[in-house]
Formats: structure tokens, sequence, C-alpha cells
């Protein structure tokens, strides 16, 4: 990702990322949505399946069954901005899924700039020889897990 940049901050600043331990990663998209879980003390994650979703909409139950097995601490949810840094629509729409997440768990959340994140996940499954049928093999789990790393990497 191009020199990512924390964009965002926790609702609640009580909560400083350092003391965050476990933390759900999501690549917020209008018909999938990648998920990765990660912790702070290695600052490593590792993808989830990816959820489906309606025009952006998530199916709550799979995010609630998801939150109570990995018992996050915070939520870090991709901002995906124009490359000249500018918002757009989608960031719009990530902002509000994000404030979604904090007002049904409860648990702080950060925005992170997800430029290229998606981009970079197909270069990396295609320098493995993986399958380029990216719409049978999503790449939104992986992309995930690099926005939660390079999250850990900024603010730790």
């Amino acid at each position: 990702m191009t020199g990512s940049i924390s964009t965002g901050t926790s609702l609640d600043d009580n909560q400083k990322p350092n003391t965050v331990r476990s933390v759900l990663g999501f690549d917020f998209g209008t018909t999938r949505i990648g998920v990765a879980i990660g912790q702070s003390i290695t600052g490593t994650a590792q993808p989830l399946d990816p959820l489906k979703a309606k025009e952006g909409i998530p199916n709550w139950d799979e995010i609630t069954r998801i939150v109570e097995e990995w018992k996050p601490d915070a939520f870090v949810v991709g901002l995906p901005l124009d490359m000249d840094g500018s918002e757009n629509e989608m960031c719009q729409r990530a902002r509000k899924f994000a404030k979604r997440l904090h007002g049904r768990f409860n648990l702080p959340y950060h925005m992170m700039d997800e430029r290229l994140s998606s981009y970079e996940a197909k270069g990396q499954v295609i320098a493995r020889g993986g399958n380029r049928n990216f719409k049978e093999n999503s790449v939104d789990g992986l992309a995930a897990q690099m926005i939660l790393e390079t999250w850990f990497a900024e603010s730790y």
C-alpha cells in the first residue's frame, strides 16, 4: 500500500492503540467484505472467509458470530481513498460500516488508508502462481490482512 497512514482514530480515546490485543480488520466492499483477525503482540493477521454483502449491507448475524468467536478489542476498517488522497462515496460507506460496528458491539474502531490493498493482494496471489479468477477466488481476506498488518506497523 502506498505509504499508508492511519486516517481515523478510535471513537473511545481512552482505548489507545498500544492497549489493543486482538483486532478484526475489514476490507469493505459492496458485494464482499474481507475479514482478518490479528494480534497486536505479533503485529500479524490471518485472513478469514469473506462475507457476502448486498449493495454494501452485510449479514450482521455473520459479523456477530465472528465477533463472538474472536472477541476482538477493536476494529480496523479500510478507507478506500482515491490515489490523490481524496475521499469518495466508498469512503463514506466504509465509515458508515465502521460506525455501525461500533454501535452494535461497543468497541472502538480505527480507519486505515487502504489504497491499492486489493491490487497488492492480487499481485501476491499471482506471484505465488495462484488462480487469477478473482471473482471465484476472493482476495478480500488477504486485503483485510494487509490493511490490518499495515495498521499494526504504523500504530505500535
